[in-house]
Formats: C-alpha cells, structure tokens, sequence
C-alpha cells in the first residue's frame, strides 16, 4: 500500500518529534476547550507512551507547523497538518481516505506501535472514549480496536443493512461497525497493510481493514460509543454513495474469497466499556418517496437487473411494484440475496461496475421503505432485534452466495 506523502509544511515538525508509541489523528473541527481535553485524556494514559497527535488544520503553513505555540517538547506533542483537503472531484469518501493515509504516513515515520483515528462528533461526548481506543493497543495487544455507536432508526443505515450483517457473515465475527470510521491499529496490522498490493486502498482505506485483520486472524474489539452525528441523509440522491462504498468492499470479497468461503457461525468479539443509551428516536423516514424510487428504478432498471438477477427475484420484484403503499414490504431474505447477487455481478463485470452499484439504489430504497414500517412504534430494544434478525438472514443465506460465487453459470438469468 502507498502511503500518503507527508507534507513539506509539517515534515520538519516530525523529525523534531523523532519518534511516537501512538500517533492520533483528529479530523473534526474541534474548539480549543475540545482538544485540551483530547490532550489530557491522551495524557493520562497509563505508562511513558509517548504520544503524536496530528491535528486537522486547513490553514497549516510551514510557520504555523513550526510556531512557539506548538512545541515539540509538549506532551502529547501536537502538529498541525491538512488532514482534511477538498477532493477534486468533490467526492468526500476521496477525501477522507487521504486523510486516514496521512495518519497512517506519519505513523510508518514514527515508528509508532499503534494509531488511532478521530473521525467522529458523538452526541453524547466523552473524552474518556479515546482512552478506550488506545489503550487496548498498548496494553492488551489488540490489532483492531473498532466502534460500537448506539444507534438512531435512521442512521448509518447503508452499514446495518449490508456492511455490518455482511461482514457478519462472510468472515465469522459480529462486528457492528467494520469501516469505522473511528478505530484504532496496530502496527502488526498497518505493516501487513503495507505488505499488501492492493489497487484499491486509495479509494477507500476502511474497507479492507477489517477483512484483513479477520483473515489473519488478529485480535479485534470493539469500543461502546454514543451516537454518532451523521449529515442530514438525501434518501432520493445517494446513488453515487451507494457505489463508492460497496465497490472496495465487494473487491474485497473477490480477494478473500478463499477465506470467508470457509467461515461457517458467527461469534462475538471483545468489547470494551458499557453501552450507551440514546434519547428518545424521533427520525423519520417518508415512505412514499422511497417506494416512488423503487418505482422508477423498476420501471427503468430492469435491462440492468436482468444481468444480475436470477429470474425469479426479477419475479418477486415485479410482484412487490404491484402492492399498494400500505402493504408494500421487501422481506430481508429477497434483500439478503439481491446483495449477495449483485456481490457476484460485480465480481464477473456484467456491466460497468459503477453503473451496476447505481442501479442498487433503488432496491436498496425499497428495504428501508420496508424496515421504516417495521419501526413504526419501535423502542430501542426493538431497533436492535430487527437488526439482529437481519444479520441472522445473511447468515442463514451464505450458502446461497456460496453456491453462486463457485458455479455462477448455473443461475446465469
């Protein structure tokens, strides 16, 4: 893996440093109250480690990197650096993944033992969580030290209707939030990523991460979190989002393939602290807009579907555009396999992958049309046992996928 070339601005302020037991990099927008809080924390952690802390800074100048008011004997010691810069193509996946590169760039010239990744604003905001982050890695010899956020109905819905219960199923461990993208990892992981030849890691660092450690059987965990803030969601414009972060996870699935065909049982892995409560979910979802989405895409997507699609899911989706609004509902088991088919069309490059990924959206409109009804009156309990059941179908359908990676030309449409 290429790392990020580290700036002329902040490369004097490194070599200063010389050398890290962690380097931390903080992406959000914090003020000054904020991150002195970040800093103690990060101070009390138990032992002499010597700490790095890069701090987003659009505004980073060769005099700001080597100013008084940032000194390299502090502790932790802190550099400026523009983690954060705008993407060209105006794409912040893009941007993101440059900004976790950087940290890992400053990482390698450290010569830390582990980093860890800020990329978050909770609503219940603790600075004793990143504490938790770290110290797994220092002191317990953890790979992988990943989020458990508490969950709003209608938040991160793309990783809890297909990244988690997904990963869930192909690689054996029930991790909640596998592409962070707050997180924490060792050097034994970050050197194997090094090690490792893979043309997607500038698209989208996060997506292999998880696999990586899993395949290789590293120590993973996972940290109790409070809600994470998420932008406001676009339900009827999210296609290109929908591309951009299933494409590096299913090139993934055709790397590993030889490993998680060979996974049977999920079990759970370590977690760290307790788990937090949300207020009272007020979000809702307009189900007749996201119905009309599923609409539109049945009715202009079906040339692309019927690449993909075995012949009685286009069946069963024909059958599903016919139901009145009240009584529309797609069941996780046709969802389950509509992922896992166009899992395998992207593997065999049926058509154009991006156009493929697009033509999802839809289809994926539709199961959150469907789980919005289900959660109608839900409480918090409810949310995580539909949740729960969701990932127990991708499960119980593995075998499905299976099948169809190994002899796709028996349920060639």
């Amino acid at each position: 893996m290429e790392v990020e070339p580290i700036p002329q601005q902040v490369r004097d302020k490194i070599e200063q440093i010389e050398t890290a037991d962690l380097v931390v990099g903080v992406l959000p927008e914090l003020d000054p109250k904020s991150f002195a809080m970040v800093c103690d924390t990060l101070r009390a952690l138990s032992g002499a480690a010597r700490i790095a802390v890069l701090r987003d800074d659009h505004a980073a100048t060769p005099a700001a990197a080597n100013s008084d008011a940032v000194e390299t004997s502090a502790f932790p010691h802190v550099v400026p650096w523009p983690l954060l810069t705008p993407d060209a193509s105006g794409t912040p996946i893009l941007s993101i993944s440059s900004a976790y590169q950087s940290v890992f760039a400053a990482c390698e010239r450290l010569g830390a033992r582990a980093c860890c990744v800020i990329a978050s604003k909770l609503d219940t905001p603790s600075p004793e969580w990143i504490r938790q982050f770290a110290r797994p890695l220092l002191e317990e010899d953890v790979d992988l030290v990943l989020p458990y956020y508490a969950r709003h109905k209608f938040e991160g819905l793309l990783n809890s209707s297909i990244i988690a219960p997904l990963t869930r199923s192909l690689y054996g461990k029930r991790i909640h939030n596998p592409m962070g993208p707050d997180l924490g990892i060792s050097r034994r992981l970050f050197q194997k990523m090094l090690g490792a030849e893979r043309s997607a890691n500038r698209v989208h660092p996060l997506a292999y991460l998880t696999p990586a450690a899993l395949c290789d059987n590293l120590v993973v965990c996972e940290v109790f979190l409070g809600a994470r803030i998420y932008p406001p969601t676009d339900w009827t414009n999210i296609s290109s989002i929908v591309a951009q972060v299933l494409s590096p996870i299913f090139l993934d699935m055709e790397r590993n393939a030889a490993c998680w065909q060979r996974m049977r049982a999920s079990t759970s892995v370590a977690a760290v602290g307790d788990p937090v409560l949300v207020s009272q979910d007020a979000g809702t979802v307009d189900i007749s807009r996201l119905v009309e989405s599923f609409h539109l895409g049945n009715r202009d997507l079906q040339e692309i579907w019927g690449l993909v699609l075995p012949p009685s899911t286009l069946v069963e989706l024909r059958k599903l555009s016919r139901l009145p609004l009240e009584q529309f509902h797609m069941p996780d088991d046709l969802w389950v396999r509509i992922v896992y088919d166009f899992a395998l069309g992207h593997r065999l490059r049926t058509i154009n992958r991006d156009h493929l990924l697009r033509s999802m959206t839809p289809l994926y409109l539709a199961w959150v049309a469907s789980y919005a009804r289900d959660l109608e009156s839900s409480s918090t309990a409810g949310l995580e046992q539909r949740l729960e059941r969701l990932s127990a179908v991708y499960e119980s359908g593995k075998p499905y996928l299976v099948s169809r990676w190994r002899w796709p030309d028996r349920f060639n449409p």
